[in-house]
């Protein structure tokens, strides 16, 4: 990849960041978040991010995060509310259109042949692996062996395209390692430490959903396959069997939502359905007033919500098969992916004192701030900050966060 660019006396030029993405809905949450953190961490070191999604209508507006392009994009079935950018033409115009000078791609599936177009456009470019290829095809059915398979054969076309792959976890980059890729970076996500933190812990609102000798339970999830938000219901089940008073509140919606609050009603279970929560504020209070979070996606690769439950003073219990156990440290558990290993882990969580478990999660959230991400994503397109005095590395603005070898290495 070609260097930072420079005027003639030296000083760092603004770059063009192109970002694409796919399955990016009204409700979509993990993936909205990162976007937007890392658009508005690129703006904030002096370069000029666009993001480019698909949508119902055509849009084009400034935002905190740099500019937002929507094209329109057709609804995938079954799936929610996703949509993806189907029209390769009208893409391929508008890159050429915006001439970026770096490329960002979120989708390694249906935009995967945005890396040929860089490439004759000698654009630098990078996709980022939110997910594993081969944890996701697990999650639908595939058999294990046939799934590692696909996974590598996606892989290695995906490796070759791109200049570089960005891997948010040591968990996310094992199956680039599997297939000899040389080309991988390692660049961790972050958390708002300012926006997500204890105090928001609001009794009254807890009060709503649980009483006082009543366990809360909150999952932040979409309501999908790969998510396996059943095991939530599972691990409910578990624990009220064994006499335990609790209550699970789940945010997020998705195409398993009729199913999960029909089944909640048939078993009888004490669980709350909200939906897709959009007041960032009012889902902050739930993670921070509840007991303990459930994260059961098997294969998530970072958890970012998660994160902010931590963040927010509340112990998270994950799955084991996802890459969670490398984000969370020994801040909350880790269970097998059944309903009765989780209601386990968090019987377990929940003897440990509640001043400590709380300041235990605040501790670990801190080791990842939005200015590492935005520095270790931008170290990947070989850019600096644009403007001096960014703030990126100022953990007052940020939080701090991890660096060195142990979330961030350059191309193997």
């Amino acid at each position: 990849m070609t260097g930072t660019w420079t005027d003639g006396g030296g000083a760092v030029r603004p770059l063009r960041i192109v970002r694409l993405a796919n399955f990016v809905a009204p409700a979509s949450g993990g993936l909205r978040t990162a976007l937007r953190e890392l658009g508005k961490g690129y703006k904030a070191a002096g370069h000029e991010p666009v993001l480019v999604v698909p949508g119902e209508r055509v849009s084009d507006v400034e935002t905190e995060q740099g500019r937002v392009i929507t094209l329109p994009g057709p609804l995938l079935p079954g799936t929610g509310g996703y949509r993806v950018l189907a029209d390769r033409p009208r893409v391929a115009r508008l890159l050429e259109a915006l001439a970026p000078d770096r490329l960002e791609v979120s989708d390694r599936t249906t935009l995967r042949w945005t890396g040929k177009w860089a490439r004759r456009a000698r654009v630098p470019a990078v996709m980022v692996s939110h997910e594993t290829a081969d944890g996701v095809l697990r999650t639908w059915g595939v058999p294990e062996g046939a799934a590692r398979r696909a996974a590598d054969a996606l892989n290695v076309r995906t490796a070759h395209t791109y200049a570089r792959v960005v891997c948010t976890t040591e968990f996310a980059e094992r199956e680039f390692v599997r297939i000899g890729a040389r080309n991988v970076v390692r660049a961790p996500l972050g958390v708002d430490l300012s926006e997500r933190h204890p105090a928001l812990r609001d009794e009254r609102l807890r009060g709503v959903y649980a009483r006082v000798d009543e366990t809360l339970l909150v999952t932040c999830t979409r309501l999908s396959v790969e998510k396996r938000p059943g095991t939530a219901l599972d691990a409910l089940e578990a624990l009220v069997r064994r006499g335990r008073r609790a209550v699970l509140v789940v945010a997020g919606d998705g195409p398993l939502r009729p199913r999960l609050e029909q089944r909640a009603r048939e078993r009888g279970l004490p669980a709350v359905f909200l939906g897709h929560v959009t007041d960032r504020g009012l889902l902050g209070a739930l993670q921070a007033s509840a007991d303990v979070c459930l994260a059961p996606g098997p294969a998530e690769t970072f958890g970012l919500a998660a994160l902010e439950a931590m963040a927010c003073g509340t112990p998270v219990v994950v799955s084991a098969s996802s890459a969670l156990p490398e984000v969370i440290g020994a801040a909350g558990a880790v269970a097998a992916d059944h309903g009765a290993a989780f209601a386990d882990a968090v019987e377990m969580l929940l003897d440990r004192p509640f001043e400590e478990r709380r300041r235990v999660a605040r501790a670990r959230a801190e080791c990842f701030g939005w200015g590492t991400a935005v520095e270790a994503f931008l170290a990947a397109h070989d850019a600096t900050p644009a403007v001096r005095g960014s703030g990126l590395r100022d953990d007052s603005l940020h939080g701090g966060g991890l660096r060195g070898d142990s979330l961030q290495r350059g191309a193997r």
